[in-house]
Protein backbone atom coordinates (compact mmCIF):
# COMPACT_ATOMS: atom_id res chain seq x y z
CA UNK A 1 0.00 0.00 0.00
CA UNK A 2 1.65 3.66 -0.78
CA UNK A 3 2.59 5.50 2.02
CA UNK A 4 -0.78 8.20 1.33
CA UNK A 5 -3.25 5.63 1.57
CA UNK A 6 -1.56 3.88 4.26
CA UNK A 7 -1.88 7.20 6.48
CA UNK A 8 -5.42 7.38 5.21
CA UNK A 9 -6.14 4.21 6.37
CA UNK A 10 -4.56 4.60 10.26
CA UNK A 11 -6.42 8.02 10.77
CA UNK A 12 -10.02 6.84 9.56
CA UNK A 13 -11.69 8.87 6.84
CA UNK A 14 -10.74 12.46 8.21
CA UNK A 15 -6.94 11.77 7.56
CA UNK A 16 -5.35 13.87 6.08
CA UNK A 17 -1.05 13.64 4.93
CA UNK A 18 0.80 14.85 8.24
CA UNK A 19 -0.51 15.54 11.22
CA UNK A 20 -4.71 15.77 11.86
CA UNK A 21 -6.30 18.77 13.39
CA UNK A 22 -9.79 17.21 14.12
CA UNK A 23 -12.34 18.24 17.58
CA UNK A 24 -12.37 15.92 20.43
CA UNK A 25 -15.06 13.64 20.38
CA UNK A 26 -17.08 13.80 23.85
CA UNK A 27 -17.59 10.72 24.44
CA UNK A 28 -16.21 8.14 27.03
CA UNK A 29 -16.34 4.62 28.63
CA UNK A 30 -17.10 3.97 32.36
CA UNK A 31 -12.94 3.44 33.71
CA UNK A 32 -12.23 2.06 36.78
CA UNK A 33 -9.41 4.54 38.96
CA UNK A 34 -6.50 2.24 38.18
CA UNK A 35 -5.07 0.11 35.32
CA UNK A 36 -6.30 -3.57 35.94
CA UNK A 37 -5.60 -5.43 39.26
CA UNK A 38 -4.53 -9.22 40.05
CA UNK A 39 -7.65 -11.07 41.48
CA UNK A 40 -6.33 -12.27 45.15
CA UNK A 41 -6.69 -15.90 44.65
CA UNK A 42 -6.18 -15.97 40.81
CA UNK A 43 -4.95 -19.28 38.77
CA UNK A 44 -0.84 -19.18 38.53
CA UNK A 45 0.14 -20.72 35.66
CA UNK A 46 3.68 -22.47 36.48
CA UNK A 47 4.88 -24.94 34.01
CA UNK A 48 7.56 -26.10 36.79
CA UNK A 49 4.65 -28.18 38.52
CA UNK A 50 5.49 -27.37 41.90
CA UNK A 51 9.40 -26.75 41.57
CA UNK A 52 10.58 -24.74 43.90
CA UNK A 53 10.63 -20.66 44.29
CA UNK A 54 13.20 -18.76 43.07
CA UNK A 55 14.98 -16.66 45.73
CA UNK A 56 15.49 -13.95 43.40
CA UNK A 57 13.52 -12.68 40.05
CA UNK A 58 13.47 -14.55 37.13
CA UNK A 59 15.50 -14.32 34.24
CA UNK A 60 14.30 -12.39 30.94
CA UNK A 61 13.15 -14.87 28.27
CA UNK A 62 14.62 -13.31 25.02
CA UNK A 63 15.98 -10.70 26.63
CA UNK A 64 18.78 -10.46 23.87
CA UNK A 65 16.65 -9.94 20.95
CA UNK A 66 14.68 -7.11 23.07
CA UNK A 67 17.45 -4.98 24.24
CA UNK A 68 16.42 -1.98 22.56
CA UNK A 69 13.54 -1.50 24.98
CA UNK A 70 15.54 -0.20 28.06
CA UNK A 71 17.40 2.04 25.80
CA UNK A 72 13.80 4.14 24.70
CA UNK A 73 12.77 3.57 28.27
CA UNK A 74 16.10 5.59 29.11
CA UNK A 75 15.43 7.98 26.72
CA UNK A 76 11.62 8.67 28.05
CA UNK A 77 13.67 8.90 31.11
CA UNK A 78 15.52 12.05 30.40
CA UNK A 79 12.42 13.54 28.58
CA UNK A 80 10.85 13.21 31.70
CA UNK A 81 13.48 14.51 33.73
CA UNK A 82 14.26 17.49 31.64
CA UNK A 83 10.13 18.06 31.57
CA UNK A 84 9.41 17.03 34.85
CA UNK A 85 6.39 14.66 33.19
CA UNK A 86 5.53 13.74 30.49
CA UNK A 87 1.61 14.32 30.83
CA UNK A 88 -0.55 14.96 27.36
CA UNK A 89 -0.43 19.02 26.97
CA UNK A 90 2.40 18.98 28.30
CA UNK A 91 6.22 20.12 26.44
CA UNK A 92 7.28 16.11 28.02
CA UNK A 93 4.33 14.55 25.93
CA UNK A 94 5.78 16.70 22.57
CA UNK A 95 9.26 15.39 23.42
CA UNK A 96 7.59 11.55 23.79
CA UNK A 97 5.71 12.10 20.86
CA UNK A 98 8.54 13.48 18.24
CA UNK A 99 10.62 10.45 19.95
CA UNK A 100 8.31 7.83 19.01
CA UNK A 101 7.64 9.33 15.76
CA UNK A 102 12.12 9.43 15.17
CA UNK A 103 12.12 5.94 15.80
CA UNK A 104 9.56 4.79 13.63
CA UNK A 105 11.00 7.12 10.50
CA UNK A 106 14.32 5.44 10.92
CA UNK A 107 12.84 2.10 11.45
CA UNK A 108 10.84 2.74 7.60
CA UNK A 109 7.33 3.43 8.99
CA UNK A 110 5.37 6.18 7.86
CA UNK A 111 3.53 7.33 10.75
CA UNK A 112 0.61 9.45 11.23
CA UNK A 113 0.16 12.20 14.23
CA UNK A 114 -3.55 12.10 14.51
CA UNK A 115 -4.41 15.67 16.39
CA UNK A 116 -7.22 16.74 18.85
CA UNK A 117 -8.34 18.38 21.37
CA UNK A 118 -9.76 17.75 24.87
CA UNK A 119 -10.37 20.41 28.13
CA UNK A 120 -7.95 20.77 30.96
CA UNK A 121 -8.02 22.29 34.21
CA UNK A 122 -5.59 22.95 36.89
CA UNK A 123 -6.11 24.27 40.63
CA UNK A 124 -3.35 26.80 41.07
CA UNK A 125 -4.50 28.12 44.15
CA UNK A 126 -7.31 28.30 46.93
CA UNK A 127 -10.09 30.19 46.23
CA UNK A 128 -12.07 31.80 48.70
CA UNK A 129 -15.82 33.01 48.95
CA UNK A 130 -16.68 36.85 50.79
CA UNK A 131 -20.39 37.60 51.49
CA UNK A 132 -21.25 41.56 52.61
CA UNK A 133 -24.59 43.37 53.20
CA UNK A 134 -26.24 42.36 55.00
CA UNK A 135 -23.19 40.46 56.76
CA UNK A 136 -19.90 40.07 56.25
CA UNK A 137 -19.10 36.49 56.02
CA UNK A 138 -15.88 34.40 54.83
CA UNK A 139 -17.00 30.98 53.70
CA UNK A 140 -14.14 28.20 54.32
CA UNK A 141 -12.90 26.09 51.17
CA UNK A 142 -13.58 22.41 51.77
CA UNK A 143 -16.60 22.72 54.66
CA UNK A 144 -19.18 25.81 53.31
CA UNK A 145 -18.44 25.90 49.29
CA UNK A 146 -15.70 23.81 46.63
CA UNK A 147 -14.41 24.51 43.43
CA UNK A 148 -15.67 23.05 41.00
CA UNK A 149 -13.52 21.44 38.52
CA UNK A 150 -13.05 23.40 35.16
CA UNK A 151 -14.09 26.78 37.10
CA UNK A 152 -12.61 29.32 35.33
CA UNK A 153 -10.57 31.79 37.07
CA UNK A 154 -10.79 35.09 38.36
CA UNK A 155 -12.32 38.05 40.89
CA UNK A 156 -15.74 38.18 40.17
CA UNK A 157 -17.96 41.05 42.73
CA UNK A 158 -21.89 41.31 42.29
CA UNK A 159 -25.46 40.13 44.28
CA UNK A 160 -26.21 36.39 44.33
CA UNK A 161 -29.65 36.11 42.38
CA UNK A 162 -31.12 32.55 42.40
CA UNK A 163 -32.06 31.20 39.15
CA UNK A 164 -35.60 29.35 39.09
CA UNK A 165 -34.85 27.78 42.53
CA UNK A 166 -37.38 25.12 43.92
CA UNK A 167 -36.37 25.20 47.83
CA UNK A 168 -39.00 23.58 49.56
CA UNK A 169 -40.28 20.19 49.20
CA UNK A 170 -40.21 18.67 47.11
CA UNK A 171 -37.14 20.67 45.67
CA UNK A 172 -37.69 19.14 42.20
CA UNK A 173 -35.31 21.29 40.39
CA UNK A 174 -34.29 21.99 36.56
CA UNK A 175 -32.70 25.44 37.96
CA UNK A 176 -30.30 26.87 35.11
CA UNK A 177 -31.67 24.22 32.70
CA UNK A 178 -33.14 26.13 29.74
CA UNK A 179 -31.52 29.58 28.50
CA UNK A 180 -35.09 31.23 29.11
CA UNK A 181 -34.78 30.69 33.04
CA UNK A 182 -31.98 33.54 33.09
CA UNK A 183 -34.58 35.85 30.83
CA UNK A 184 -34.95 38.46 33.91
CA UNK A 185 -31.39 37.68 35.78
CA UNK A 186 -29.57 41.30 35.93
CA UNK A 187 -26.19 41.70 34.14
CA UNK A 188 -23.37 41.66 36.41
CA UNK A 189 -25.03 39.39 39.12
CA UNK A 190 -23.74 36.07 40.70
CA UNK A 191 -26.59 33.54 39.38
CA UNK A 192 -27.08 30.63 42.42
CA UNK A 193 -28.24 27.62 40.66
CA UNK A 194 -29.90 24.44 42.24
CA UNK A 195 -28.76 20.81 41.38
CA UNK A 196 -31.10 18.94 39.12
CA UNK A 197 -32.33 18.47 35.41
CA UNK A 198 -29.29 18.71 33.53
CA UNK A 199 -25.51 18.73 33.89
CA UNK A 200 -23.83 21.42 35.68
CA UNK A 201 -21.80 22.81 32.70
CA UNK A 202 -25.27 23.21 31.10
CA UNK A 203 -27.07 25.69 33.94
CA UNK A 204 -23.19 27.45 34.64
CA UNK A 205 -22.78 28.08 30.65
CA UNK A 206 -26.66 29.56 30.24
CA UNK A 207 -25.70 31.94 33.63
CA UNK A 208 -22.43 32.98 31.80
CA UNK A 209 -24.33 33.74 28.10
CA UNK A 210 -26.79 35.76 30.38
CA UNK A 211 -24.11 37.91 31.93
CA UNK A 212 -23.48 36.23 35.54
CA UNK A 213 -20.02 37.31 36.47
CA UNK A 214 -20.20 34.05 38.69
CA UNK A 215 -21.92 31.09 39.57
CA UNK A 216 -22.78 29.28 42.83
CA UNK A 217 -24.75 25.83 42.50
CA UNK A 218 -26.07 24.22 45.47
CA UNK A 219 -27.33 20.73 46.04
CA UNK A 220 -30.88 19.67 45.17
CA UNK A 221 -32.10 19.24 48.72
CA UNK A 222 -34.54 16.68 47.14
CA UNK A 223 -34.68 14.15 50.08
CA UNK A 224 -33.21 14.25 53.77
CA UNK A 225 -30.23 11.92 52.42
CA UNK A 226 -26.92 13.69 53.30
CA UNK A 227 -26.14 13.02 49.37
CA UNK A 228 -28.67 15.63 48.06
CA UNK A 229 -28.23 18.11 51.48
CA UNK A 230 -24.70 18.44 51.64
CA UNK A 231 -21.91 20.07 50.68
CA UNK A 232 -20.80 17.96 46.99
CA UNK A 233 -18.11 18.35 44.26
CA UNK A 234 -18.71 19.46 40.94
CA UNK A 235 -17.32 18.95 37.95
CA UNK A 236 -18.18 21.18 34.83
CA UNK A 237 -16.79 18.72 32.36
CA UNK A 238 -15.06 21.65 30.25
CA UNK A 239 -13.61 24.99 30.69
CA UNK A 240 -15.95 28.08 30.84
CA UNK A 241 -14.98 31.48 31.95
CA UNK A 242 -16.66 32.45 35.14
CA UNK A 243 -15.63 31.55 38.49
CA UNK A 244 -18.15 28.22 39.54
CA UNK A 245 -18.60 26.76 43.51
CA UNK A 246 -20.84 24.38 44.84
CA UNK A 247 -22.73 24.78 48.13
CA UNK A 248 -24.69 22.88 49.77
CA UNK A 249 -28.58 23.35 49.80
CA UNK A 250 -29.19 24.92 53.95
CA UNK A 251 -26.15 27.46 52.17
CA UNK A 252 -28.21 27.67 49.05
CA UNK A 253 -31.47 28.63 51.50
CA UNK A 254 -29.49 31.14 53.55
CA UNK A 255 -28.49 32.98 50.14
CA UNK A 256 -31.56 32.70 48.33
CA UNK A 257 -33.41 34.27 51.64
CA UNK A 258 -30.38 37.10 51.85
CA UNK A 259 -29.37 37.71 48.56
CA UNK A 260 -26.15 39.00 49.71
CA UNK A 261 -23.48 40.61 47.73
CA UNK A 262 -20.35 38.46 47.66
CA UNK A 263 -16.76 38.14 45.82
CA UNK A 264 -15.69 35.26 44.81
CA UNK A 265 -11.76 34.50 43.66
CA UNK A 266 -10.84 31.43 41.72
CA UNK A 267 -7.24 30.64 40.49
CA UNK A 268 -7.26 28.28 37.87
CA UNK A 269 -6.05 27.07 34.30
CA UNK A 270 -8.96 26.38 32.33
CA UNK A 271 -8.98 25.68 29.00
CA UNK A 272 -8.86 23.86 25.59
CA UNK A 273 -5.39 21.92 24.40
CA UNK A 274 -4.00 19.91 22.03
CA UNK A 275 -2.36 16.07 22.59
CA UNK A 276 -1.81 13.22 19.54
CA UNK A 277 -2.17 10.09 19.28
CA UNK A 278 1.21 8.54 16.85
CA UNK A 279 0.00 5.52 14.21
CA UNK A 280 2.09 3.42 12.23
CA UNK A 281 1.66 -0.05 10.20
CA UNK A 282 3.35 -2.63 8.59
CA UNK A 283 3.11 -2.19 4.63
CA UNK A 284 2.80 -6.05 4.21
CA UNK A 285 -0.17 -8.17 5.14
CA UNK A 286 -3.92 -8.06 4.25
CA UNK A 287 -6.06 -4.53 5.14
CA UNK A 288 -9.27 -6.21 5.57
CA UNK A 289 -7.28 -8.31 9.21
CA UNK A 290 -5.78 -5.66 10.96
CA UNK A 291 -3.90 -6.79 14.26
CA UNK A 292 -3.73 -3.54 16.43
CA UNK A 293 -1.18 -3.39 19.25
CA UNK A 294 -0.78 -0.25 21.67
CA UNK A 295 0.31 1.73 24.69
CA UNK A 296 -0.81 4.37 26.16
CA UNK A 297 2.53 7.47 26.03
CA UNK A 298 1.50 10.03 28.41
CA UNK A 299 2.06 9.65 32.46
CA UNK A 300 0.14 11.70 35.22
CA UNK A 301 1.12 15.27 36.30
CA UNK A 302 3.22 14.39 39.59
CA UNK A 303 6.01 12.51 37.46
CA UNK A 304 7.60 11.29 34.16
CA UNK A 305 5.41 8.17 34.36
CA UNK A 306 8.62 5.62 33.38
CA UNK A 307 6.96 2.43 34.48
CA UNK A 308 3.02 3.82 33.74
CA UNK A 309 3.53 3.76 31.12
CA UNK A 310 6.88 4.26 29.28
CA UNK A 311 7.64 0.68 29.34
CA UNK A 312 4.88 0.02 27.54
CA UNK A 313 5.69 2.55 25.08
CA UNK A 314 9.08 1.33 24.81
CA UNK A 315 7.90 -2.45 24.31
CA UNK A 316 5.67 -1.77 21.80
CA UNK A 317 8.53 0.33 19.73
CA UNK A 318 11.20 -1.96 19.90
CA UNK A 319 8.64 -4.42 18.73
CA UNK A 320 7.47 -2.28 15.88
CA UNK A 321 11.27 -1.71 14.82
CA UNK A 322 12.40 -5.51 15.35
CA UNK A 323 9.26 -6.64 12.78
CA UNK A 324 10.46 -3.80 10.53
CA UNK A 325 13.28 -5.90 9.97
CA UNK A 326 11.97 -9.64 10.26
CA UNK A 327 12.86 -11.86 7.49
CA UNK A 328 9.20 -13.13 7.60
CA UNK A 329 6.65 -10.58 6.39
CA UNK A 330 3.21 -10.51 8.32
CA UNK A 331 0.26 -12.21 6.47
CA UNK A 332 -1.98 -9.58 8.14
CA UNK A 333 -1.59 -5.98 8.77
CA UNK A 334 -0.11 -5.12 11.63
CA UNK A 335 -0.83 -1.28 12.99
CA UNK A 336 0.70 0.33 16.15
CA UNK A 337 -1.04 2.95 18.65
CA UNK A 338 0.97 5.20 21.17
CA UNK A 339 -2.24 6.75 22.54
CA UNK A 340 -2.32 10.11 24.15
CA UNK A 341 -4.29 11.37 27.18
CA UNK A 342 -4.61 7.78 28.28
CA UNK A 343 -4.51 9.48 31.99
CA UNK A 344 -7.23 11.71 31.03
CA UNK A 345 -10.34 8.82 30.93
CA UNK A 346 -8.79 6.92 28.07
CA UNK A 347 -9.19 9.97 25.56
CA UNK A 348 -6.93 9.11 22.68
CA UNK A 349 -8.01 5.48 22.27
CA UNK A 350 -11.38 6.28 22.41
CA UNK A 351 -10.92 9.19 20.11
CA UNK A 352 -9.57 7.10 17.55
CA UNK A 353 -12.53 4.38 17.60
CA UNK A 354 -14.99 6.85 17.77
CA UNK A 355 -13.22 8.68 14.91
CA UNK A 356 -13.16 5.57 12.73
CA UNK A 357 -16.21 4.11 13.05
CA UNK A 358 -17.60 7.60 12.47
CA UNK A 359 -15.75 8.17 8.89
CA UNK A 360 -14.57 4.91 8.02
CA UNK A 361 -16.65 2.01 9.17
CA UNK A 362 -15.42 -0.42 6.92
CA UNK A 363 -12.07 0.14 7.98
CA UNK A 364 -12.77 -0.45 11.95
CA UNK A 365 -14.54 -3.30 10.74
CA UNK A 366 -11.25 -4.67 9.55
CA UNK A 367 -9.56 -4.58 12.85
CA UNK A 368 -9.19 -8.23 13.74
CA UNK A 369 -8.11 -7.50 17.43
CA UNK A 370 -6.22 -5.40 19.64
CA UNK A 371 -3.61 -6.06 22.06
CA UNK A 372 -2.67 -3.80 25.02
CA UNK A 373 0.82 -3.08 27.04
CA UNK A 374 0.31 -0.88 30.06
CA UNK A 375 2.60 -0.69 32.36
CA UNK A 376 5.01 -4.01 31.95
CA UNK A 377 8.08 -3.24 33.96
CA UNK A 378 6.84 -2.99 37.87
CA UNK A 379 9.62 -3.51 40.31
CA UNK A 380 8.13 -5.95 42.34
CA UNK A 381 6.28 -7.03 39.48
CA UNK A 382 4.06 -10.00 38.48
CA UNK A 383 3.65 -11.32 34.99
CA UNK A 384 0.39 -10.71 34.31
CA UNK A 385 -2.45 -11.49 31.07
CA UNK A 386 -5.57 -10.08 30.89
CA UNK A 387 -8.33 -12.88 31.73
CA UNK A 388 -9.84 -13.11 28.12
CA UNK A 389 -12.11 -16.00 28.44
CA UNK A 390 -13.17 -14.41 32.25
CA UNK A 391 -12.67 -18.13 33.61
CA UNK A 392 -10.56 -16.81 36.71
CA UNK A 393 -12.52 -13.01 37.10
CA UNK A 394 -14.99 -12.56 39.65
CA UNK A 395 -17.69 -9.55 39.65
CA UNK A 396 -17.96 -7.57 36.69
CA UNK A 397 -20.61 -7.45 33.95
CA UNK A 398 -21.29 -8.55 30.49
CA UNK A 399 -18.64 -10.76 28.63
CA UNK A 400 -15.31 -10.08 26.43
CA UNK A 401 -15.89 -10.64 22.87
CA UNK A 402 -15.16 -14.19 21.36
CA UNK A 403 -11.64 -14.69 20.93
CA UNK A 404 -10.34 -12.39 24.13
CA UNK A 405 -9.68 -16.06 25.50
CA UNK A 406 -7.54 -17.06 22.64
CA UNK A 407 -5.62 -14.08 22.81
CA UNK A 408 -4.66 -15.13 26.77
CA UNK A 409 -3.71 -18.09 25.65
CA UNK A 410 -1.16 -17.02 23.68
CA UNK A 411 0.66 -15.05 25.93
CA UNK A 412 0.54 -17.61 28.96
CA UNK A 413 1.54 -19.85 26.42
CA UNK A 414 4.87 -17.73 25.52
CA UNK A 415 5.16 -17.75 29.52
CA UNK A 416 4.92 -21.13 30.00
CA UNK A 417 7.35 -22.20 27.15
CA UNK A 418 10.08 -20.07 28.72
CA UNK A 419 9.26 -21.24 32.56
CA UNK A 420 8.28 -17.92 33.98
CA UNK A 421 4.59 -19.21 34.26
CA UNK A 422 2.27 -15.86 34.45
CA UNK A 423 -1.25 -15.03 36.80
CA UNK A 424 -4.39 -13.18 35.03
CA UNK A 425 -5.48 -10.32 35.64
CA UNK A 426 -9.04 -8.81 34.99
CA UNK A 427 -9.94 -7.73 31.72
CA UNK A 428 -11.61 -4.09 33.12
CA UNK A 429 -12.25 -0.80 31.30
CA UNK A 430 -9.30 0.87 33.14
CA UNK A 431 -6.73 0.95 30.48
CA UNK A 432 -6.97 1.79 26.02
CA UNK A 433 -8.00 -1.93 25.00
CA UNK A 434 -11.61 -0.93 27.03
CA UNK A 435 -12.96 1.65 23.73
CA UNK A 436 -11.95 -1.10 21.67
CA UNK A 437 -13.81 -4.19 23.42
CA UNK A 438 -16.93 -1.79 24.11
CA UNK A 439 -17.39 -2.58 20.07
CA UNK A 440 -16.41 -6.03 19.94
CA UNK A 441 -13.05 -6.35 19.28
CA UNK A 442 -11.28 -9.13 20.75
CA UNK A 443 -8.70 -7.22 23.19
CA UNK A 444 -5.85 -8.71 25.66
CA UNK A 445 -2.50 -7.25 26.96
CA UNK A 446 0.18 -7.81 29.83
CA UNK A 447 0.69 -6.02 33.19
CA UNK A 448 2.63 -6.21 36.02
CA UNK A 449 0.71 -4.35 38.97
CA UNK A 450 0.06 -1.23 40.39
CA UNK A 451 -0.45 0.27 43.91
CA UNK A 452 -1.52 -3.14 44.80
CA UNK A 453 0.05 -5.40 46.95
CA UNK A 454 2.04 -8.17 45.66
CA UNK A 455 0.11 -11.43 46.36
CA UNK A 456 1.67 -14.37 47.96
CA UNK A 457 1.17 -16.53 44.75
CA UNK A 458 2.92 -13.80 42.44
CA UNK A 459 5.90 -13.79 44.98
CA UNK A 460 6.47 -17.06 44.70
CA UNK A 461 6.23 -17.35 41.15
CA UNK A 462 8.85 -13.98 40.47
CA UNK A 463 10.38 -13.40 43.18
CA UNK A 464 10.10 -10.12 45.44
CA UNK A 465 8.29 -9.47 48.66
CA UNK A 466 4.32 -10.22 48.96
CA UNK A 467 2.78 -7.97 50.72
CA UNK A 468 4.37 -4.81 49.48
CA UNK A 469 3.16 -3.17 46.09
CA UNK A 470 3.97 -3.92 42.34
CA UNK A 471 4.34 -0.27 41.87
CA UNK A 472 5.99 1.57 45.06
CA UNK A 473 5.59 4.78 42.74
CA UNK A 474 2.52 4.38 40.95
CA UNK A 475 0.94 7.79 39.69
CA UNK A 476 3.54 9.20 41.68
CA UNK A 477 6.71 11.58 41.41
CA UNK A 478 8.91 8.62 41.75
CA UNK A 479 8.31 6.64 38.94
CA UNK A 480 11.07 7.37 37.07
CA UNK A 481 14.27 5.01 36.06
CA UNK A 482 14.84 3.56 39.10
CA UNK A 483 11.00 2.38 39.39
CA UNK A 484 11.44 -0.04 35.95
CA UNK A 485 12.48 -3.78 36.24
CA UNK A 486 14.38 -4.50 33.17
CA UNK A 487 13.85 -8.28 33.76
CA UNK A 488 10.06 -7.67 33.80
CA UNK A 489 10.55 -5.18 30.67
CA UNK A 490 12.45 -7.49 28.78
CA UNK A 491 10.15 -10.63 29.23
CA UNK A 492 6.79 -8.82 28.16
CA UNK A 493 8.78 -7.07 25.18
CA UNK A 494 9.59 -10.51 24.26
CA UNK A 495 6.21 -11.62 24.77
CA UNK A 496 4.94 -8.64 22.90
CA UNK A 497 6.64 -9.03 19.90
CA UNK A 498 6.01 -13.25 19.82
CA UNK A 499 2.38 -12.72 19.88
CA UNK A 500 2.14 -9.79 17.76
CA UNK A 501 4.24 -12.19 15.26
CA UNK A 502 2.03 -15.22 16.03
CA UNK A 503 -1.09 -12.96 15.11
CA UNK A 504 0.35 -11.04 12.33
CA UNK A 505 1.04 -14.75 10.62
CA UNK A 506 -2.52 -15.68 11.37
CA UNK A 507 -5.51 -14.81 13.50
CA UNK A 508 -7.94 -18.18 12.69
CA UNK A 509 -8.12 -18.97 16.78
CA UNK A 510 -9.23 -15.42 17.35
CA UNK A 511 -11.48 -15.01 14.50
CA UNK A 512 -11.54 -18.53 12.76
CA UNK A 513 -12.03 -18.05 8.91
CA UNK A 514 -13.64 -14.53 9.18
CA UNK A 515 -11.34 -11.33 8.92
CA UNK A 516 -11.50 -8.52 10.96
CA UNK A 517 -14.28 -8.64 13.49
CA UNK A 518 -18.39 -8.15 14.13
CA UNK A 519 -19.60 -5.22 15.43
CA UNK A 520 -21.96 -6.14 18.47
CA UNK A 521 -25.57 -7.22 17.52
CA UNK A 522 -26.74 -4.89 20.57
CA UNK A 523 -24.93 -1.76 18.90
CA UNK A 524 -23.23 -0.60 22.11
CA UNK A 525 -21.20 2.83 21.60
CA UNK A 526 -18.63 3.95 23.45
CA UNK A 527 -20.66 7.25 25.55
CA UNK A 528 -20.92 10.59 24.02
CA UNK A 529 -22.52 12.01 26.86
CA UNK A 530 -19.16 12.60 29.38
CA UNK A 531 -16.11 14.53 28.91
CA UNK A 532 -12.41 13.21 29.07
CA UNK A 533 -11.23 12.59 33.05
CA UNK A 534 -9.51 16.18 34.46
CA UNK A 535 -5.97 15.64 35.60
CA UNK A 536 -7.52 17.03 38.87
CA UNK A 537 -10.96 15.25 38.38
CA UNK A 538 -13.25 16.20 41.38
CA UNK A 539 -17.11 15.00 41.66
CA UNK A 540 -20.12 14.63 39.80
CA UNK A 541 -21.49 16.25 36.45
CA UNK A 542 -25.15 16.55 37.29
Amino acid sequence: MSSDATRARLAGGAAVLGALVVAAAGCQVEPTSTEPEPRAGSEVRDPRNGSEAPESRIPSPGAEAVGGAYEHVVAFAEIGATHGNRASGEPGYEASRDYVVSRLERAGYWPVVQTFEYPYFQPLGDASVELTDPDDVTLVQGEDFSLMTYSGAGRASGTVTGVDLALDTPAASDSGCEASDFAEFPDGDIALLQRGGCPFGQKVGHAEDAGAVAAIVSNQGDSTDEGRQELFLGDLRGPVAIPAVTVSFPTAQDLARTSPDATIVTDTVSEVRTTWNVLAETEDGSADNVVMAGAHLDSVEAGPGINDNASGSAALLETAEELATADQRPANRIRFAWWGAEELRLLGSRYYVNDLMANDPEAFREVALYLNADMVASPNYMLGVYDGDRSESEGGSGSPPPGAGAIEEAFTRFFDDHGTGSVQTRLTASSDHAPFVMQGVPAGGIFTGTGEPKTSEAASMFGGTAGEPYDPCYHAECDGLDNVSREALAANTAALLAVVTELGQSTEAVNGDATGHEPPATGLRVREDRAPLAPHYRGNFY
